[in-house]
């Protein structure tokens, strides 16, 4: 592990107190610590940095003096770290899922999904009809189809809508180039359907049953 190797790496100038991995450099907030084993973000490859926190400032000094011994070794023959075929072994190994614990997590992980709704549903229910602190009242529509969330995102897509409706309301023949294509097709499908009438009356009077009244 990358975090033990540095730790133990600079045990040497002091008691270390945490080591965090990350993608970027840059201040951020302290990684939560993983509550799944299995449904994880995967960490970047490549190269990261890390942040090395002593329990003491003078181990802070001692790091620094550590540029002018030489270079440092994490992979040692008391802690070697693997690379190459082993690296990739150990890798598949923990690739390899167990599915009776993965069946455990997840059953654990519906538990408390299902008793976070319970409990969501059990408070609107309870809150439901009783007026808040200004004396509004939250009425909700439960059924096949729930009514249109009052959000903000939901009112400006309504809006939207109704704005491209009236955009190609008030577009419809406004030019002059409109009003002649408008003619043009409706002329069209009347020569069309004169032709299928004549068709059909040829056709009618071929059968002998054309019966103009």
């Amino acid at each position: 592990c990358v975090k033990e190797a540095l730790s133990r790496l600079f045990a040497r100038c002091g008691r270390v107190q945490s080591v965090d991995v990350c993608d970027k450099p840059g201040p951020g907030e302290k990684a939560e610590k993983l509550k799944s084993k299995f449904f994880t973000n995967r960490s970047a490859t490549g190269f990261r940095v890390a942040y090395v926190v002593f329990r003491k400032p003078a181990g802070v000094q001692a790091a620094k003096a550590l540029s002018q011994a030489g270079p440092l070794l994490i992979s040692t023959e008391s802690h070697p770290v693997k690379t190459g075929v082993r690296k990739w072994i150990a890798r598949y190994a923990d690739s390899v899922v167990d599915q009776e614990e993965l069946k455990a997590e997840v059953d654990a992980f519906m538990q408390d999904y299902d008793k976070k709704i319970a409990e969501e549903e059990a408070k609107a229910a309870k809150e439901e009809g009783v007026p808040d602190e200004e004396g509004w009242v939250k009425v909700t529509r439960k059924g096949r189809k729930p009514g249109l969330p009052r959000t903000e995102a939901a009112s400006l897509r309504v809006l939207e809508r109704e704005k491209r409706k009236k955009a190609r309301k008030e577009l419809l023949n406004f030019y002059a180039w409109q009003h002649r294509e408008t003619k043009r097709e409706h002329i069209a499908q009347l020569r069309k359907k004169f032709e299928e009438d004549k068709q059909r009356i040829a056709l009618m009077r071929a059968q002998r049953k054309f019966r103009p009244y």
